[in-house]
């Protein structure tokens, strides 16, 4: 079963991971060496864990849903252009402690149902007034994504890469209301997007 301190433990282990790497980025630039990045997936679940396999070839390791799906955010995480993805089972642990942005609805590879991905972006008290307004706009774009008013996000996206040039996301989703333009998503499109590889 998950509890809260391990999803919220999880989550700020990750964020300062990613706070390490920008350290350790900014050494390698000086340096003259290239420059790296490292994803996480985070997830939580009822999972097996212990010592497994057989007489000749034994692991301790963790098997089950919950850890194929942070397999495969931490996967995506390269997708969207972010250090951290996380599920919506961590997310519902600590969603009063630490600030999330939704990034998407994805369906990924060996499961049926869609579920909803976020990236944290610190805690309560961490996250300053530009990027809560920065969120707050996202969130309106996301709903009109999923509404199909392409003309509303296009707008959206055009102030959000303003108040954030660097920010992949807003590039991905420019792209993908270039592409229902092109060609519209089917009648029933819940806003998921599915992905086929790991």
């Amino acid at each position: 079963m998950a509890e809260a301190g391990h999803g919220r433990e999880g989550v700020i282990s990750a964020l300062e991971m990613q706070r390490e790497c920008g350290k350790l980025r900014e050494k390698f630039r000086a340096r003259g060496w290239p420059d790296f990045h490292i994803g996480v997936g985070l997830n939580s679940g009822t999972v097996r864990v212990g010592d497994m396999g057989s007489q000749v070839r034994k692991a301790y390791t963790a098997m089950g849903d919950a850890v194929n799906l942070s397999s495969r955010l931490e996967g995506r995480t390269k997708t969207y252009g972010v250090g951290i993805l996380v599920g919506e089972a961590t997310r519902e642990l600590v969603k009063d402690v630490v600030v999330f942005k939704e990034l998407d609805l994805i369906k990924v590879k060996g499961k049926d149902t869609a579920v909803r991905v976020f990236e944290p972006l610190g805690l309560e008290n961490e996250v300053d007034k530009k990027t809560q307004d920065e969120l707050k706009l996202w969130h309106q774009t996301l709903r009109a994504y999923r509404g199909q008013q392409w003309d509303q996000v296009e707008v959206n996206l055009i102030n959000l890469q303003r108040m954030n040039p660097g920010c992949e996301l807003y590039k991905l989703y420019g792209e993908r209301v270039a592409e229902f333009r092109r060609k519209p998503p089917a009648a029933d499109w819940a806003g998921v997007t599915a992905f086929e590889e790991k």
